[in-house]
């Protein structure tokens, strides 16, 4: 009965530290750029997920449906040549407005990005895009350690090639 008790309780201490770990808010990257188009501008060339291999120097490909609940699979263009394929889960895909996804390098809690693209119709007739993502989990920390200036040069470059295929599309 002991040893029942003690296993019981290993598994219970277990269980929330598991749970726990995917509470773990961890490091953020933020982002932003004018562009010189209206937002629905903005919004048909980052929805088309076909398109992104020709203009996109972060995610190369991108496969799947742009609305909330479906699954996409994304080719990562990563700073040293090599790609990574991951396949976040679209949690909001409000049209001209915001495009967010969640995604997790293997076991949920360990390290999470939710990654963000909001879109804001300037009263110039701009938008001002907005790109980040905030990391979660319990290796969130160190793995950013090694990623953080890579991934915001990534966004920034992506954010550039988004200007100028849209304001060249004018």
């Amino acid at each position: 009965m002991r040893k029942f008790i003690r296993i019981t309780a290993f598994i219970i201490v277990a269980a929330i530290a598991i749970y726990g770990i995917g509470r773990v808010t961890g490091p953020s990257v933020y982002t932003e750029i004018e562009i010189a188009a209206p937002a629905s501008a903005v919004w048909a060339v980052l929805a088309d997920t076909e398109g992104h291999a020709d203009w996109n120097p972060l995610i190369i490909s991108m496969e799947g449906e742009v609305k909330e609940g479906a699954q996409l699979r994304n080719v990562l263009q990563l700073q040293e040549g090599s790609t990574n394929v991951f396949s976040p889960t679209v949690l909001v895909a409000e049209e001209n407005t915001e495009l967010r996804w969640l995604g997790s390098a293997g076991v949920k809690g360990i390290f999470d990005g939710e990654h963000y693209f909001l879109l804001e119709e300037t009263d110039r007739g701009t938008t001002l895009f907005r790109h980040g993502e905030n990391f979660s989990g319990f290796l969130s920390y160190p793995i950013f350690a090694f990623i953080g200036d890579d991934t915001k040069a990534g966004f920034e470059a992506m954010n550039a090639a988004l200007k100028e295929r849209v304001e060249g599309s004018l």
